[in-house]
């Protein structure tokens, strides 16, 4: 049993706490702790977290995934660390402190100061000047002296059209090379070094040879239906796909309207019953893999995963390559890599991996570019963002990332592209900034030029946001940690940095506030917004057009969200288990702490609410079904519990796509 356990966190808190998200300040020293102690899934909840004592400890390494989005000190001193590059989840981190690790040397000081770049002071001492060469000119040098090494040696041996094993093979040759023969700065360095070549080749070969594509598209024929599991290269997939380590044991599925159906079902039914009982259901599990792996470990359930959004459908006969041609295609990310899954089949068609990004969103757009003979055509591109705060620009059909757009200066949360203009992309930053860009159409070498259209100040960070449909040119709204707030986004105003136009007020037991954390925003319709807050089992259906008099003038001004339902939820507390729409079919879904998916239909409401004096539903809306998650085993042994960051649908609303904390992807298909 873990020494670590919730009373023991608010008694450590300094001063000690009523509640884990209200903690700031924490000391865990001199408790005999080990790397084992430290429960990714309740350091998750201590989302303000800024200070951190853990010295006097017998850690040997950190977690990947402790999730402490707000820590800005961390004392490790007197334990037993034989690596830092995990410290990387900590982006805010300022102040850090390890000695008497006997284990780190001075290269480890270097690999700290370059990933983490807001770091200002190490073991005491000011590193500014230091880590700002480290990240710079260091990083220039290595860059170099990469890229020459791969035009001298390497070019010319790849040939024009490439297989996969000839990509595999020179990429292999390349790495255990050039690391062995690009050296710079002194030998006492001489680890840092190999460590920043063999990333900086890394990322120079996601760039030169474009993305990996999975020839082997046919499912292996030992394989169930419901089994499949995915490492992180995707050619290496083709040769590990029969080491199946996740399986579903049980499919059977709670599909009462009761709020009371969230509790785990250990119903010992035998595979005749569950059978029976799955017909019943509206959908059914197809798939559950593991593609976002760190280090193509199978063991690694600890990676979050967290956006996933399917691929536009182009005009018929747009494009040839028929693995990608629909909306079963669907972008998944989380961890340092982002994925395209043919939901269908359960193939990962399509991996892109930055080593040291952990990517938190994705968004699609539809560009019209000028091909060979002046020809125009249109293709997908994918933007992906996350933790470095820079947008990563990936032309899917051609398997190239061309280019990239350091946004932020800190971690971006979410990102989406306007409905209108389809090089507008918005990116929602922990610097409490949204900031709108003109990514720009790429000609036939993939030269664009991206410009930055609007700056938009938040008063804290946005975690999710969305263009209200009726004028996604005008007005957009974000769900923030401190709020709900709506900016003019139009780009005739001559502003370029704009506050805040409104802030909305919801109930809260008697009266309204608008100090509440918003991590679930979508709009269900032309009208109808869909917001989940901080409080308890809470998910708000309301109206953007009686709530927000676009007349009205003055900035900064609170409205109240004139409400028009409440749906029932689970009443954990658990924050940024976000949800979702499915406009066309009238849906919300939402997922909870157990697993599991609630699922709204909303259709015999919608015509009521569309009414200008459409009273709100006194009743709060029990989901109409609950999607229970299945009991899955590794190695025989049950998984921990399950958090569902995530779950969207396709347009169809033919495939339900989840995204859990213990980096599964799970696909159900409606029956």
């Amino acid at each position: 049993m873990s020494k670590i356990t919730t009373e023991l966190l608010l008694e450590r808190a300094v001063p000690r706490s009523t509640r884990l998200r209200k903690i700031e300040t924490l000391n865990l020293s001199k408790l005999q702790l080990k790397t084992g102690d430290l429960d990714p899934r309740l350091f998750s909840r201590l989302r303000h977290l800024q200070k951190l004592d853990l010295s006097d400890n017998l850690l040997d390494k950190f977690p990947n995934s402790l999730t402490l989005p707000d820590l800005r000190v961390l004392n490790c001193n007197n334990n037993k660390l034989e690596d830092v590059t995990a410290l990387k989840q900590f982006p805010l981190l300022e102040e850090l402190t390890y000695e008497n690790n006997v284990y780190l040397t001075l290269n480890d000081d270097y690999k700290v100061m370059f990933l983490l770049e807001n770091l200002r002071l190490l073991n005491g001492k000011d590193i500014t000047k230091l880590a700002n060469h480290v990240r710079r000119v260091n990083s220039r040098k290595l860059t170099s002296k990469v890229t020459a090494h791969w035009e001298k040696f390497f070019r010319d041996q790849l040939p024009e059209k490439h297989t996969a094993e000839q990509v595999k093979s020179i990429k292999k040759k390349f790495l255990k090379s050039v690391q062995t023969n690009v050296v710079y700065g002194p030998s006492s360095l001489s680890e840092f070094t190999r460590w920043r070549v063999k990333m900086i080749a890394e990322e120079f070969l996601s760039y030169s040879l474009g993305l990996e594509l999975n020839s082997d598209t046919e499912p292996e024929e030992k394989m169930d239906e419901n089994e499949e599991e995915s490492t992180e290269s995707p050619r290496e997939a083709a040769e590990d796909v029969a080491q199946v380590t996740v399986t579903p044991s049980k499919r059977k599925r709670n599909h009462s309207k009761s709020g009371a159906g969230n509790k785990r079902s250990k119903s010992q039914a035998n595979t005749e019953e569950e059978e029976e009982e799955a017909e019943d259901v509206s959908a059914e599990p197809l798939h559950f893999l593991q593609c976002h792996s760190k280090g193509n470990s199978h063991e690694d359930f600890k990676t979050q995963l967290w956006s996933c959004v399917f691929e536009p459908v182009l005009d018929s006969g747009a494009r040839k390559d028929p693995i990608v041609s629909s909306s079963k295609t669907v972008a998944t990310c989380g961890g340092e890599s982002v994925c395209l899954i043919d939901c269908e089949t359960g193939t990962v068609l399509k991996k892109y991996k930055v080593a040291t990004e952990e990517f938190f969103s994705v968004a699609w757009t539809t560009l019209t570019m000028v091909i060979s003979d002046s020809r125009k055509k249109a293709h997908n591109i994918l933007a992906a963002a996350g933790r470095r705060g820079i947008v990563k620009l990936i032309h899917v059909a051609a398997d190239f990332c061309y280019g990239e757009i350091k946004a932020h200066k800190k971690p971006i949360a979410t990102v989406c592209f306007s409905p209108t203009q389809e090089t507008h992309l918005f990116t929602a930053s922990y610097d409490k900034r949204i900031a709108l860009w003109d990514i720009g159409i790429p000609d036939c070498d993939y030269n664009f030029k991206a410009s930055q259209l609007l700056v938009l100040e938040a008063v804290s960070i946005p975690l999710r946001i969305a263009l209200v449909p009726t004028c996604p040119e005008q007005y957009l709204l974000a769900g923030c940690e401190g709020g709900c707030f709506a900016w003019n986004i139009k780009l005739d105003k001559g502003q370029k940095s704009r506050p805040f136009e409104a802030i909305f007020q919801f109930p809260d037991d008697e009266s309204m506030t608008t100090s509440h954390r918003v991590d679930g925003l979508a709009f269900l319709n032309d009208d109808v917004v869909v917001s989940k807050s901080s409080k308890p089992g809470c998910i708000y259906l309301w109206s953007w057009s009686r709530s927000f008099d676009v007349k009205g003038k003055g900035c900064q001004r609170t409205v109240s969200a004139v409400i028009l339902a409440e749906l029932e939820w689970s009443t954990t507390d658990m924050s940024y288990l976000t949800l979702s729409t499915c406009p066309a079919k009238e849906y919300v879904f939402c997922g909870d702490e157990k697993g599991s998916v609630w699922m709204y239909n909303l259709s015999t409401y919608t015509t009521a609410w569309s009414s200008p004096k459409g009273k709100r539903s006194e009743r709060r809306i029990s989901p109409t079904q609950i999607l229970k998650w299945p009991e899955l085993r590794l190695n025989g042994e049950q998984l921990p519990e399950i958090l569902v960051n995530n779950v969207v649908s396709d347009p169809a609303l033919s495939y339900l796509v989840v995204l859990t904390s213990v980096n599964i992807t799970a696909i159900w298909k409606k029956s």
